[in-house]
């Protein structure tokens, strides 16, 4: 979700330079008469649905036409047909944006006359729709690549002739292409449908105020904020990127997004202070990931999980923000061993702003965050939130004459969240192809008892192979469309094992996100890997290793009342025993903790996480006990030796 560049002058549209921060799709650079039309497109757009979410009253299907009409159009003229000769294909870009722009409105306008001939559709109703379907599957291969359109002309095969070659629990009959394109099109479980509105209403407008919020300034605060509180601390720099990270990611809802714009600081100061370049990249990708974990935004997936759910959002984000500080403080513990064991200091005193200073360059920010978490919790719905977090911006940076903003800069925030909302609006609306298409054959039921079968109703082993296949989905699809297949798909199965709906979910959720940190593909840890200098698939298991409370906490989820889903005093027990757990982890990979350790010595913690981290309370008395006992020994009967930091440093 990053703005597109623009050049101020030149011809329609030159070669692409910028890259997408969702999925790493090469951009047009916009410039000249395009530029134009995509800003004034994009603040036409923002102003729409700022109204319909707002005091316009529109049906919730022409409502999402019109934000494909608009989603579509800007998305054919940011990806250019022809990848390496943009300006050669500007004619076919517009010629489909237009065509798109069309497509949406048609629905807008005939929707009525369909309705007054009982639903029967007629040739231009048919041909409307199967441009619909042909558009979004052409717009969707642009910017995300060919894994989503191909796993949607399969659904759609299956649908209407590929299942009638399956046997058994997999046979389905089919239908007529003419029921197709209506369902896909017309009704309310289509392109048009549940995902559609999730995207033209929470995730629409909170990418908005993530647009307003960075404009403002918001984004420099963050980062100096972040270094006058960590700075001084041990491994400061690299504890600064996870505070930083947590902050930006929860607001940006992007991990590359998150990545680039904190990383472009954030490691260039860790290797100064002596990380070396692929432990500096993996600490930003991880860090940046957990940004999307963080309430109250989370990116798209909180806003979609409660709305299939129909869990409170508040109660989501609620329940999601212990887990989310455990995450980051895991990170945050292997950056500590890490440095002292390299025996690194923090940054000098001139390099780090004064807490004082800093609020006072950006106080007013802390503006508008409690106006939307003060609406949540006052149980005003995420729509109305985000508007009115929108609104504060503005009145509180009118409120300081640094971050004033003027008439120029809202029209350029509203045309930066519309074009930053494209690729998440484009993979969205695709998404509900594949929707549709599930919920019309039981898709869900079918491959819910298919996971029964396998895991022979083992919960661990149904929970390893969710794993496994967001990992494969995760290579090819970003992170919401992955969490979109896997909670249509397994959540069920899940559920039938006793989890609750809010457990299973918000482990499909978490296990999405690994794709962003595990090799062989990882689109946060190569991105990092760019800025830091560093070789990717090294930079890959450095992000990989530092992510690895990505892949404990959600077992939490299942098998503890992290999630208050037991007495308070349980919720607490659980966490500050995980804590101990992840720290020992940790431990365990560092092979530090008060000195270097040998091989014995660590396998000892990393039983001491297993014992902390397993869900028995005399097993976490022992854990406890046993990790104790085994930093006291290490300080008073084990000598030291040679400086650990020396060592470390002579080894590596």
């Amino acid at each position: 979700m990053t703005d597109s560049q623009t050049v101020p002058a030149g011809a329609h549209g030159g070669t692409e330079q910028d890259i997408d921060s969702e999925t790493l799709a090469i951009k047009r650079v916009l410039a000249g008469r395009t530029a134009r039309i995509v800003y004034v497109v994009g603040i036409l757009c923002s102003l729409f649905h700022l109204w319909v979410n707002t005091v316009g009253i529109m049906p919730e299907i022409q409502r999402n036409a019109v934000h494909y009409a608009f989603i579509l159009f800007l998305g054919f003229l940011q990806y250019p047909l022809l990848k390496r000769k943009a300006d050669k294909s500007i004619a076919i870009d517009y010629g489909l944006a237009i065509l798109a722009f069309a497509v949406g409105f048609y629905l807008v306008f005939f929707e009525d006359a369909l309705h007054a001939r009982n639903e029967v559709p007629n040739m231009v109703d048919l041909i409307a729709a199967g441009l619909a379907i042909i558009l979004m599957l052409e717009v969707t291969r642009r910017t995300t690549g060919l894994l989503i359109p191909a796993l949607c002309v399969i659904a759609l095969s299956y649908s209407l002739f590929l299942g009638r070659a399956f046997g058994g629990l997999w046979h389905f009959p089919g239908v007529t292409i003419e029921r197709i394109l209506y369902r896909m099109y017309f009704a309310p479980d289509g392109l048009f449908g549940t995902i559609a509105t999730i995207s033209s209403t929470f995730v629409f407008l909170f990418v908005l105020f993530a647009a307003f919020l960075i404009k403002s300034g918001a984004g420099e605060f963050i980062i100096d904020l972040a270094m006058a509180v960590m700075g001084r601390l041990t491994g400061g720099p690299a504890k600064m990127a996870v505070f930083a990270s947590g902050i930006m990611g929860s607001i940006s809802g992007s991990a590359v997004a998150n990545t680039v714009g904190t990383g472009s600081i954030t490691i260039p100061m860790m290797k100064r202070m002596g990380f070396k370049p692929q432990f500096a990249g993996g600490i930003e990708a991880a860090a940046s990931t957990g940004g999307q974990l963080m309430p109250p935004i989370m990116g798209a997936g909180a806003f979609i999980m409660s709305q299939w759910t129909q869990i409170p959002y508040l109660t989501i984000v609620g329940v999601a923000f212990i887990p989310a500080i455990m995450y980051f403080v895991s990170v945050a513990f292997f950056i500590h061993l890490r440095a002292k064991r390299r025996g690194l200091e923090p940054l000098s005193s001139d390099e780090i702003p004064k807490v004082r200073e800093v609020l006072k360059r950006g106080w007013n920010f802390f503006i508008p965050i409690g106006v939307l978490i003060g609406l949540l919790m006052l149980r005003y719905t995420p729509t109305f939130a985000a508007c009115g977090g929108i609104a504060s911006i503005v009145v509180a940076s009118w409120l300081n004459p640094r971050t004033r903003m003027s008439f120029r800069d809202i029209m350029d925030a509203l045309s930066m969240g519309a074009q930053n909302m494209v690729t998440t609006g484009i993979i969205l609306l695709c998404s509900g192809i594949i929707i549709g298409v599930v919920l019309m054959v039981g898709m869900g039921i079918k491959f819910s008892m298919l996971i029964q079968s396998i895991s022979q109703g083992s919960l661990m082993l149904t929970i390893i192979l969710v794993a496994l296949a967001s990992l494969i989905l995760g290579m090819g699809l970003p992170v919401t469309a992955s969490y979109i297949v896997l909670a249509v798909l397994a959540a069920p199965a899940m559920t039938m094992l006793g989890t609750s709906t809010i457990a299973a979910h918000m482990l499909i959720f978490w296990y999405s996100q690994d794709a962003n940190v595990t090799p062989p593909v990882c689109l946060a840890a190569y991105s990092a890997a760019g800025i830091a200098g560093a070789k990717p698939l090294a930079t890959g298991f450095e992000s990989w290793k530092l992510a690895k409370a990505l892949y404990i906490i959600p077992l939490l989820f299942c098998y503890s009342p992290l999630l208050f889903e037991g007495p308070t005093w349980q919720v607490v027990e659980t966490a500050v025993l995980g804590l101990g757990g992840l720290f020992c982890f940790a431990v365990f990979f560092e092979g530090y903790n008060q000195r270097m350790l040998s091989w014995p010595a660590r396998v000892f913690y990393l039983g001491c996480a297993a014992a902390m981290l397993w869900p028995d309370l005399r097993l976490h008395a022992l854990g406890a006990a046993a990790f104790i006992a085994g930093s006291v020994m290490e300080v008073t009967v084990f000598r030291p030796g040679r400086s650990a930091a020396v060592v470390a440093v002579q080894k590596e």
